[in-house]
């Protein structure tokens, strides 16, 4: 870059009534303007806040104060004394500098001498300097754009680490070639826009960091249809979801899905697929929820196949209609995932990305970018009900997914919207129209009391999560081991009658007499073998990282949170879980005074900062009023119906203003998932007991006892 030009003679011939300062200021315009720059750089340090804007801007002031050192040095019209003063103001700003970096020890690499050399940096640099009235040669008031590099799906450093499913192979075999979209053969417009030569990322933040305009960030929706045309037979969808899905339908295929949790983002983006017809679609998610989106992909769309991407992918079904796989091993994938044709990718909890640096965030980027590459208009979905974290700038990771930006400028279609609104950054009017075409792009967002009318007040809805680690191994091999003992009980009992045990076929009074014995012996029982009370425990024990994960993403979104589990450790180590993550909590134990216990619930319900409430089911089921919250998780399961509803209604309870959701945590493939359903049925005696509803009627054992009783009869092959 050359030199900074000084400032015009006309700037600097001033009126002889002004200060000294001023007169300052004439000699050196920019000066000022970095002063105040370096400034909103410290002050967004100082919060933890610095995005990729605000360290372009980092880089900018760095070499400006280098240009601007090197021009006073050299100018011997301006005093000696007026000189060393303006040095000293230079020296002011790269002291700031120095200390933002040392705050941000990542920043110390962009004072480098050419780091200051991207397109949006020199943009930057020209627009400070025509600020301070410089006159700059025509080749720097013209900025052109780097041709972008083809990022390579799979990095070197992931190479080796990538893995083929061997049903994989098969697919492939079965078509081998993909067909071309010759819609993406149309040239590129090489038309000049107005504000081609505008940096206009800082200004698109600014807009949303300002709320410019006021109004909600969600796009306008068409009306609800008169008929509901998508749900299978036996369910319904909710109005504002129908709302979206017909946005879908009229041909919108990239959305920044914000809405709060429970207003079914899940089950809408699972329609959305299929109205597009975005098959095979990739769902990038986290591991707690793996297991609920190939449930709701059969429940919504039983059409349609889902496979579950686990480990190194043995077991994935190729020729499934939607691939689900977790962050954690999505980089091992990325070779045959990047190479599948996919026609749309869904990334839930999408405020995982924001981290630009992170291997995460790079592997789901590229895997979009290809996905835009290879199809036409894609359907990309990015759901979070908490897009911005930290800072503004934490769209930059979903907006560069869904392709509305690269980071350093608007992609062509939001170009052109910004465009058409006929202002530049220089205008005020400029931030509320900028701000509705970035949501136009497909920003939607609706808040349960938005949608309050289409919601049950009191909602349960569970989550199966797999524990697949080597403590979800021996759990299942514990039950296995279980349910073998209570056969070989059932076995004795008939061949002592002279009876012969037939597969398939059980004698359910024996089944019935087997379950009570060792219900008994377990009540008895110290320690010894595994029985009911000790796998319930277990499996408790193994769900609590994945519970008290879910409970964060959960606290971010919706704010305060009631977290129950049944047993002290499953507690320590959610409230470890919760310091970890930054969060304050309050606890409410069976051994607290009243006192105590007391001033604990004040705070949940008053204090704005205390984020999670971790409560003993038996200790805080009843008595207790914590309506301050909207959102109950249940880390582990209760053993009756009425203590599962104790516990939500410290929620659901008078004062409450919005729909409640409580969150069943359930590990998949294990008697926890026997021990909701039973659960549920018992909620149902209770409906048509006290409240009149027609219901099947259920047994009137125990859970526990129906609980060995089922794991009996799937040990007999009876199930």
């Amino acid at each position: 870059m050359p030199t900074t030009a000084s400032a015009p003679a006309s700037r600097r011939r001033g009126s002889s009534h002004r200060s000294s300062s001023a007169r300052r200021d004439d000699d050196a315009p920019l000066i000022p303007i970095l002063a105040r720059k370096v400034r909103e750089v410290e002050a967004k340090a100082q919060k933890g806040k610095l995005g990729p804007t605000n360290r372009v801007k980092f880089q900018v002031i760095a070499f400006l104060v280098r240009e601007e050192r090197a021009r006073v040095k050299a100018d011997d019209s301006t005093p000696t004394a007026a000189r060393a003063e303006l040095l000293k103001r230079l020296d002011g700003v790269a002291t700031i500098l120095a200390k933002t970096a040392a705050r941000d020890t990542s920043l110390i690499q962009l004072l480098e001498v050419d780091q200051a050399a991207s397109p949006v940096a020199k943009r930057m640099r020209r627009d400070w300097l025509l600020e301070s009235g410089a006159e700059l040669p025509e080749d720097e008031l013209i900025i052109t754009d780097v041709a972008p590099k083809q990022t390579p799906v799979v990095p070197a450093a992931l190479a080796e680490r990538q893995v083929f499913p061997p049903q994989i192979e098969a697919r492939r075999e079965a078509n081998p070639f993909l067909a071309p979209d010759v819609a993406l053969r149309a040239p590129a417009s090489t038309a000049r826009r107005r504000l081609d030569g505008w940096e206009l990322m800082g200004p698109l933040y600014k807009a949303f960091e300002t709320g410019a305009g006021g109004a909600t960030a969600s796009m306008e929706l068409p009306p609800v249809p008169e008929f509901d045309r998508i749900s299978p037979k036996g369910l319904e969808i909710m109005p504002h979801q129908s709302r979206f899905l017909e946005a879908v339908r009229g041909g919108h295929r990239s959305f920044l899905l914000a809405d709060e949790p429970g207003l079914g983002k899940t089950a809408e983006s699972v329609l959305a697929a299929s109205i597009a017809d975005a098959y095979p679609l990739l769902a990038v998610v986290p591991n707690v929820v793996k297991m609920n989106w190939a449930r709701e992909v059969e429940r919504w769309t039983p059409q349609r196949r889902a496979t579950v991407i686990h480990g190194d992918g043995d077991t994935v079904d190729a020729f499934a209609d939607v691939f689900i796989v977790n962050y954690e091993v999505l980089d091992r994938h990325l070779s045959w995932l990047g190479s599948l044709g996919l026609k749309g990718m869904v990334v839930d909890e999408a405020h995982f990305i924001k981290n630009l640096t992170s291997q995460r965030s790079q592997n789901v980027l590229a895997l979009g970018s290809r996905i835009r590459e290879q199809v036409r208009n894609p359907l990309m979905l990015a759901l979070t009900g908490t897009p911005l974290i930290n800072d503004v700038e934490d769209f930059d990771a979903i907006w560069r997914f869904l392709g509305w930006t690269n980071g350093e400028k608007p992609g062509p279609e939001l170009m052109e919207k910004l465009d058409a609104t006929g202002f530049t950054p220089a205008d005020k009017a400029f931030y509320p129209e900028a701000r509705d075409a970035v949501i136009s792009m497909g920003i939607v967002r609706r808040k349960k009391k938005d949608v309050a009318a289409d919601l049950p007040d009191k909602l349960i809805a569970d989550l199966p999560v797999e524990l697949d680690d080597e403590f979800g191994r021996s759990i299942r091999d514990a039950e296995r081991e279980l349910g073998s003992r209570l056969a070989a009980k059932y076995r004795r009992i008939i061949e002592a009658r002279g009876d012969k045990v037939l597969i398939g076929e059980v004698d359910e009074d024996i089944v019935r007499l087997v379950a009570h014995g060792e219900l008994e012996d377990a009540k008895s029982a110290g320690a010894g073998a595994d029985n009911v009370f000790t796998m319930v425990r277990k499996i408790g024990q193994a769900k609590a990282h994945l519970a008290a994960d879910y409970a964060v993403q959960l606290q971010r979104s919706v704010g305060k949170v009631v977290f129950f589990a049944k047993h002290i450790d499953v507690m320590d180590a959610a409230e470890a879980h919760f310091a970890a993550s930054g969060l304050r909590t309050i606890s409410i134990r069976g051994d607290q005074t009243t006192t105590a216990r007391q001033q604990a619930i004040d705070a949940f319900n008053t204090e704005p900062d205390v984020a999670i409430a971790v409560c003993s089911l038996t200790a805080a089921g009843v008595g207790l009023n914590m309506q301050a919250a909207s959102n109950v998780v249940l880390a582990e399961l209760s053993w009756t119906a009425a203590e599962q509803t104790q516990a939500i209604d410290r929620v659901h309870r008078i004062g409450q203003d919005e729909p409640v959701t409580a969150w069943r945590i359930i590990a998949a493939h294990t008697i926890d998932t026997k021990i909701a359903e039973l659960i549920d049925s018992k909620q149902g005696l209770a409906q048509r007991a006290l409240d009149g509803a027609q219901l099947d009627p259920t047994s009137s054992d125990s859970v526990q006892l129906s609980a060995l009783m089922h794991l009996l009869r799937e040990a007999l092959g009876a199930a």
